[in-house]
């Protein structure tokens, strides 16, 4: 049951983690449906490593557009280079969150609490995609620092499962002047310092936790986080440069909904 656990989870986290869906809160609600206990190794370490395991499916598909970006970047103008972007964006994360997750496991939070982000944080995207979608000539390197230390903030209020990382990168972003290119392909590159921080952490502080099945059952559950993930970054990009972002608004307020009849009405 445990692999087939770690493959489920690893399904799950594969699908969700680009989406502005919240890969975090389908964790919170599917591990108890499961039987899992989310607060215990191998469980609580699985959610953290199989996100970096997903990141790594944006390093293989874009380690081009990196690699040009990193060694090759506009000459002569230090601030539109993408390292210095990402460095900024990182301070709120890393002076902020960091500390944050020393009292606050999103594992431990409610499923209608989580229910509660995900309908919230779908009329906050509705509003977000109608009003500030912009379609214009934009690369990455146009992001100004201000704009880069914006979406870094915004990002630590998704530690909160539901709110979804993507989801409010994605929206800080267009609010903030991106293209909805723009904005998720910079959500995709900041992923990287973020989830292999947070994975990095967790393995750090609970590896006298992990057995050999244990380290077994996250190493699946990640590979296979992996691999779908591959799928779903490649398909998501494309979608948002044709696509609003209403269908994921929709599913949000439909799943938030669900949870909260499941907990409230039906147990």
């Amino acid at each position: 049951m445990d692999a087939i656990n770690a493959i489920i989870l690893g399904i799950i986290e594969g699908l969700t983690e680009f989406l502005p869906i919240s890969s975090t809160g389908h964790m919170v609600i599917a591990m108890p449906l499961l039987g899992v206990d989310a607060a215990a190794a191998p469980w609580s370490i699985l959610l953290w490593v199989s996100q970096f395991a997903a990141i790594l499916g944006v390093i293989v598909l874009f380690w081009r557009d990196l690699w040009r970006r990193v060694l090759k970047p506009p000459t002569g103008v230090w601030h539109r280079h993408l390292l210095v972007i990402l460095f900024v964006a990182m301070v709120p994360t890393v002076g902020l969150a960091v500390p944050f997750k020393e009292y606050f496991d999103p594992l431990e939070q409610s499923p209608p609490a989580v229910a509660a982000a995900l309908i919230v944080g779908a009329i906050i995207m509705e509003v977000i995609d109608r009003r500030c979608r912009r379609e214009k000539a934009q690369e990455i390197e146009d992001i100004q620092l201000w704009q880069a230390f914006c979406i870094g903030l915004i990002q630590c209020i998704s530690m909160w499962p539901g709110v979804s990382r993507a989801g409010a990168t994605i929206m800080a972003g267009m609010a903030l002047g991106l293209t909805p290119r723009v904005a998720t392909q910079f959500s995709f590159y900041l992923a990287i310092p973020t989830m292999l921080g947070a994975a990095a952490k967790t393995l750090l502080d609970k590896r006298d936790q992990l057995t050999t099945d244990g380290a077994s059952t996250v190493l699946l559950g990640s590979a296979v986080s992996f691999i779908v993930a591959l799928v779903v970054v490649a398909w998501f990009l494309g979608f948002v440069k044709k696509h609003r972002f209403r269908v994921f608004a929709i599913y949000r307020v439909v799943l938030g909904a669900l949870v909260l009849l499941y907990f409230y009405a039906l147990r």
